[in-house]
């Protein structure tokens, strides 16, 4: 079934990258989380 022509190649490099940046962007917004909530206490 692997399909191995360029077009489906990189349709599927793009949807590892964007799946990618997704993740990165949760983790960035968690430690931007943790970094304010020690902040609002004081």
């Amino acid at each position: 079934m692997g399909d191995k022509s360029p077009k489906s190649v990189n349709k599927k490099a793009v949807q590892k990258q964007s799946k990618a940046n997704l993740s990165n962007q949760k983790k960035q917004q968690m430690t931007a989380a943790k970094q304010a909530a020690p902040a609002k206490k004081k």
